[in-house]
């Protein structure tokens, strides 16, 4: 028998099958397991008839042994690759994705699932930049993550890749979402920079099963995750037709705040954003116009990350208290009083990368480590 987990990723490998069809679902049966068991006369307004036709094979006693064999290939993969499955039950399921409209019902995340719930900046724009309009997504990235945010984008070419860079450059957490399953990266150009940003306690996120090709219609519906996972979104260089402005009507559509920085009005990628300035996005030139809006939603992160400056030693909770389980207890014992990688310290605990960087972020919420950009350091 299936867990409910693998029922939902058997669900999601159906053709034509995705968030919208999973909530019409929930709202017609009391689980994805009835709605598997459902007649086709039931399940006929929801699925396709190549979901259908599919579904019944799946029934057949020998498509279900071999369904069932897929499902935990896919299950086995996940786990050899350190792959975490983020269902809407997970405590890493991030928030103020539940607020939006398809909510991913499950998430694939390579790296720290907890860095989902960081406050997070979308920057987004045109895959083929002008040189200055790289600079410019890359600056915005440093200084942001330098500010405390996580930098959220597509981890396309162009404006993308460059706001990736600009949070690894400066040792920054960013997230990357993408249109393909997790098990590949497009363009593999950039595999390189996922494996920066997993390194640098980020993370890369897809709602796709493993398998799916970057397909034109994956992008749209990736887009709204970028857009949903931030507090804003920033438009650097965009044409008038583009998928970042796509990103930017999700972002209207989300209550999110929307920027966009100006440019020349001879540049053909500057009318998309000032474009999106005349219908009411802010206009930014600094780095700071964001910080200036959105930094009222790092106070409680910073609050958090801040106490163990506070001069008072009985104010701080004791170490035991602090101490959640034998994983944390082990990482403090293995980390220094000065900066050890992270790697390095998946090597002494003799557990995989995504596991440690997770209980790592956990305690330094708790005051217990501090990032210090080569590593962490234990505080206490």
């Amino acid at each position: 028998m299936l867990s409910s987990i693998e029922e939902l990723i058997l669900f999601t490998r159906l053709p034509g099958v995705g968030a919208a069809t999973y909530w019409q679902l929930l709202d017609r049966f009391p689980s994805i397991h009835s709605a598997l068991q459902a007649s086709p006369e039931a399940l006929k307004p929801f699925l396709s008839q190549e979901a259908l036709d599919t579904l019944a094979l799946v029934r057949s006693q020998k498509s279900a042994s071999m369904a069932v064999q897929q499902v935990q290939r896919d299950m086995d993969w996940l786990q050899k690759n350190d792959i975490t499955l983020v269902d809407t039950d997970h405590t890493a399921y991030p928030e103020l994705l539940r607020e939006i409209k398809r909510t991913p019902p499950l998430l694939y995340v390579k790296g720290c699932p907890a860095s989902l719930n960081f406050p997070q900046v979308a920057i987004v724009g045109s895959r083929k930049p002008t040189p200055a309009g790289r600079d410019t997504a890359q600056a915005f990235g440093s200084d942001l993550a330098k500010s405390g945010f996580t930098i959220t984008s597509g981890l396309a070419m162009g404006i993308d890749a460059a706001a990736h860079e600009g949070a690894v450059k400066v040792k920054g957490r960013t997230i990357a979402v993408i249109g393909t399953g997790i098990d590949s990266v497009y363009p593999q150009r950039n595999s390189a920079l996922a494996s920066e940003i997993i390194a640098n306690g980020g993370a890369i996120v897809s709602e796709f099963p493993l398998g799916t090709d970057p397909q034109p219609q994956n992008f749209p519906q990736r887009n709204r995750i970028v857009s949903g996972l931030s507090f804003g979104v920033v438009v650097v260089e965009a044409a008038v037709k583009s998928g970042s402005l796509i990103s930017a009507r999700y972002a209207l559509q989300q209550n999110r705040e929307l920027f966009a920085v100006p440019g020349s009005i001879h540049n053909p990628l500057s009318r998309g954003c000032h474009a999106l300035i005349k219908e009411g996005a802010k206009l930014v030139e600094t780095s700071q116009d964001i910080v200036d809006e959105l930094g009222g939603f790092l106070s409680r992160q910073r609050d958090l990350l801040d106490i163990y400056k506070q001069p008072a030693e009985n104010s701080l909770p004791k170490h035991d208290e602090l101490i959640a389980n034998d994983l944390e207890d082990d990482v403090l014992a293995k980390l220094d009083y000065s900066p050890t990688p992270i790697d390095a310290l998946a090597e002494r605990t003799k557990k995989p990368i995504g596991e440690v960087m997770s209980c790592l972020l956990t305690m330094e919420l708790k005051g217990l480590v501090a990032n210090l950009g080569a590593g962490y350091m234990r505080l206490r």
